[in-house]
């Protein structure tokens, strides 16, 4: 029987826990937990989570408000489907837009989450943006490392191609920000293509579940970018390429396959028919508006990259080093990029006024076409440049090497940065969506407005701020539209207040340049704080 000796017994009963046990221990213990985890995961994950964090942060830098036409489309679409209703505009002829299920279906899970507001349409965007960027980092990261990798996105992240996406400022191009499917599509495609390379250093069962990754994602781009299957015929050839067995091209394709036909199973159910997405793609195009000859076809990428901004010239000197690293190396790497490149660049070019400039498919000297092949690009750019600086000879190394330390330490930095400084310094007075932030405010505070007349594509955008951020309405009057390219302005949008902005991007002005003006009666009520927009009240009805 135990005896207690009397200090003992003054003392209490004594605790003969584990000395972490408690309130206090589990904290510690879940704290270790969480530094073990931390400790575990690998870089790749952190950077990846630090470009797309970079991607958001672009996009909250320029805040393009939401855009019109293609971009609205699909929200309408995403609004009411699956019952997308078929008897009405613009849902009557299926336009292409509305059956890429890869933007439609996020959009209408952002809307379930956020709700139909401007909150859910900046989130479907964000994610597009962080899965073009993190996609590039990932796959130029799998083929030359992580240096690369981070260069590649962070050239990207600056360019003006994915900053200058304002109408309402000046804009090159609809990327950052703007809910289209160029860059999700062309993100989706690139990580899919980091899981072929890694496959390829990898065996087994390792190998199989990396390919069938890269097959999900790939099939996936398809359902954002249908464009993109052009790049899909070469996959046989990425996996000669990557020392894959030939018969891993069936493991790639059954995930991709899969997606194939849910795809059509959802276009029978939603539209009538399992083909409408190919369909309304292959029926789409016809008489350009712009100017279209076979040699402006034919000149269709150095167009898109040098007509636009100067600093499109990175693009093609990456592609300029990638053949010549190519050709002095013969690295697979290389040989893998420039096929990536021309599997998609010979059917823009085709397609977009080679084989018939009066039936133009795609738009190919505009940039955001290009966006599937510039991590490619930048992989072959980078890419070269190591390759060769490591083909120099030894003993020329060796005597060089004070130099090339100098070299490499300060000469990337300064490229850089004087790159940086040109991207960054390109990008005007952004408006952001402060105009339109201030009219919903103007909107709200004054209930006696019940009409609302616009051209198109401003009452569009209009409707995002008849309702706040999260999709409650603010103003519920009518809002009376007509196209901006008639001659001139209906009579019936000249009945009450009209909302009008100098367009000072590519987009042509209301009505061949016309304004309201007060010699004609009108009357300026509001204008927001930067300019962008004004509401016109109408001359006074004559008796």
């Amino acid at each position: 029987m135990a005896h207690t000796t009397a200090d003992e017994q003054a003392a209490g009963p004594q605790d003969t826990r584990p000395k972490d046990a408690g309130p206090d221990g589990s904290v510690r213990r879940l704290a270790a937990r969480a530094v073990s985890r931390v400790r575990r995961t690998r870089r790749v994950v952190w950077l990846s989570l630090l470009v797309a964090a970079a991607a958001v942060l672009v996009q909250w830098v320029i805040f393009t408000p939401p855009l019109y036409f293609d971009p609205y489309y699909v929200w309408l679409a995403a609004r009411s489907w699956p019952d997308i209703p078929l008897d009405q505009w613009p849902f009557w002829e299926v336009p292409h837009q509305v059956t890429r299920v890869g933007l439609v279906l996020p959009a209408r899970l952002a809307q379930e989450v956020l709700g139909p507001g401007e909150a859910a349409y900046f989130a479907v965007a964000a994610l597009g943006g962080c899965a073009f960027f993190a996609g590039t980092y990932l796959v130029v990261r799998s083929l030359f490392g992580d240096v690369a990798g981070i260069a590649s996105a962070a050239i990207l992240l600056v360019h003006p191609f994915f900053t200058m996406t304002n109408p309402f400022g000046h804009e090159i191009t609809w990327s950052t920000g703007v809910m289209l499917p160029d860059m999700p599509g062309a993100g989706l495609f690139a990580i899919g293509m980091a899981g072929l390379v890694v496959a390829g250093r990898r065996t087994g069962r390792a190998q199989t579940r990396m390919l069938l990754a890269a097959g999900v994602f790939l099939g996936a781009s398809f359902l954002v970018r249908e464009f993109l299957a052009f790049l899909f015929l070469a996959i046989p050839v990425y996996l000669a390429l990557l020392r894959i067995p030939w018969r891993r091209n069936v493991t790639v394709g059954a995930p991709m396959l899969a997606i194939l036909v849910l795809n059509l199973v959802h276009n029978q159910l939603v539209w009538g028919t399992p083909l409408a997405g190919l369909v309304s793609a292959a029926t789409h195009g016809g008489q350009s508006r712009d100017y279209v000859t076979r040699e402006l076809a034919l000149r269709s990428f150095t167009r898109a990259m040098h007509d636009w901004h100067p600093l499109g010239l990175v693009f093609t000197i990456a592609l300029a080093l990638t053949v010549v690293g190519w050709a002095v190396t013969r690295d697979r790497r290389l040989a893998l990029v420039l096929v990536w490149f021309f599997t998609l660049a010979v059917p823009l070019t085709l397609f977009s006024g080679v084989l018939d400039p009066n039936d133009i498919k795609l738009r190919a000297w505009l940039q955001r076409y290009w966006f599937a092949v510039l991590p490619a690009l930048l992989a072959g750019g980078f890419g070269s440049l190591v390759l060769m600086f490591r083909m120099l000879p030894s003993g020329l190394m060796s005597r060089l090497r004070p130099l090339v330390v100098v070299l490499a330490g300060t000469v990337p930095v300064a490229l850089g940065g004087m790159y940086a400084m040109s991207a960054v310094r390109a990008v005007p007075d952004l408006p952001r969506d402060k105009a339109w932030t201030e009219l919903r405010g103007h909107l709200a505070g004054n209930p006696g407005i019940t009409l609302i007349c616009a051209d198109r594509r401003l009452a569009q955008t209009l409707t995002f701020y008849t309702r706040d951020a999260w999709g409650d309405p603010v103003w519920q009057g009518e809002i009376r539209d007509f196209p901006h390219y008639l001659p001139k302005v209906p009579v019936n949008a000249t009945e009450g207040p009209f909302l009008y902005t100098r367009w000072r991007g590519m987009e042509s002005q209301i009505a061949s340049g016309w304004r309201p003006s007060p010699a004609q009666g009108w009357t300026l009520t509001w204008r927001s704080s930067d300019g962008v927009l004004e509401l016109w009240n109408p001359p006074a009805a004559q008796p």
